[in-house]
């Protein structure tokens, strides 16, 4: 177990990673990742790939709620802007596939700071209405706009990359989970400047933060604005993924399920964004397994799927009930209990 880190300059002080042992670990991480795609089979290389997507999204949503204190129900509608906007210009235009997802990251920050503008006036559950309301203003939109496709919604030809059409699970596995390491690298150091610092304080105590100087409604809107950003990149690799973007894409229990997710991984963390999103998707998958693996499971699939449901919403009770700091302060217990990996979030 390490008992300390001796830090000779600033730079080594405010690194990221600051010993051998997180080091080693990353490097053991990078390599599972990148085997994992020539082992698993389709199935799990889709599921690997939509937990990416997850990942993304609620870490942008844990930077608006669990870092800033700004409560949001409209990451969905979010990532429908970022969605769409990469399935306009697929389509219409041809443009290049990561400027496709940097403009649908841009338009979904735009819509952000819009729908964040009451954000000075209004907070909690009244901003969580807001935000609700901004997700059916988008989902009317895409509903009934020419240029969304209407009710039929858009259908986007694969992404290419020099000249390699990404039709398969196997290869968008290289295009999200690489883009999910980049935004949470992003996200970590995010909070190691004036900015995530600021976003923190807001959070604690909005008031003292604007005694001590911190502009409420420029780092509330510039918090919205990093959030739809990671919603738009999340919801552009939604789009190609799938390659269907639709207004039923992006329902108002979509959003739900990132909040959920950042409560049951833990909110304030980067870890609990990557474990609340692991856990919301992969929980149901593996109780339909277990369900399949039962005799005469297959035949009683359809008698047995609200059981699943009352299962996993059980479990997630059981996570607010026992261990309401989410499963990233249960992984902390355990590591300080088992003096596991040390690694510092």
């Amino acid at each position: 177990m390490r008992i300390g880190t001796l830090k000779e300059s600033y730079v080594a002080d405010a690194a990221l990673f600051d010993s051998r042992t997180q080091h080693a670990w990353l490097a053991i991480a990078a390599v599972l990742l990148v085997l994992f795609p020539f082992i698993a089979s389709d199935y799990w290389l889709y599921l690997a790939c939509l937990v990416a997507i997850n990942v993304a999204s609620a870490t942008g949503l844990n930077i608006l709620t669990g870092y800033t204190g700004l409560v949001s129900l409209g990451q969905a509608a979010f990532m429908g802007l970022g969605a769409y906007t990469v399935a306009i210009l697929q389509t219409r235009y041809g443009t290049p596939m990561l400027l496709n997802l940097l403009a649908g990251g841009v338009v979904a920050m735009l819509g952000g700071i819009i729908v964040g503008i009451p954000s000075l006036r209004v907070k909690g559950l009244y901003l969580a209405i807001a935000t609700i309301a901004a997700s059916f203003i988008a989902h009317f939109l895409f509903a009934n706009f020419e240029i969304t496709g209407g009710t039929a919604g858009l259908s986007l030809s694969p992404a290419r990359v020099l000249g390699m059409d990404l039709d398969t699970s196997f290869r968008l596995y290289w295009l999200i989970v690489p883009v999910t390491v980049l935004m949470l690298l992003g996200a970590a150091n995010l909070f190691r400047t004036r900015i995530g610092r600021a976003f923190i304080a807001i959070r604690d105590r909005d008031i003292s933060a604007e005694v001590l100087g911190i502009a409420l409604l420029r780092y509330k809107l510039l918090s919205f604005g990093l959030s739809s950003f990671y919603a738009g990149i999340a919801g552009g690799l939604w789009a190609y993924f799938f390659r269907v973007v639709t207004p039923e894409s992006f329902p108002l229990s979509m959003s739900i399920f990132f909040l959920a997710a950042i409560i049951v991984g833990g909110m304030g963390s980067i870890l609990g964004g990557i474990l609340g999103a692991v856990f919301m998707t992969m929980v149901p998958e593996l109780l339909k397994l277990l369900v399949d693996l039962l005799p005469g499971g297959a035949s009683l699939a359809v008698f047995l799927s609200p059981v699943r449901l009352v299962i996993f919403g059980a479990l997630i009770i059981g996570f607010l009930v026992f261990e309401p700091l989410g499963l990233a302060e249960m992984w902390r217990r355990m590591r300080r209990f088992f003096h596991l990996w040390p690694f510092r979030n």
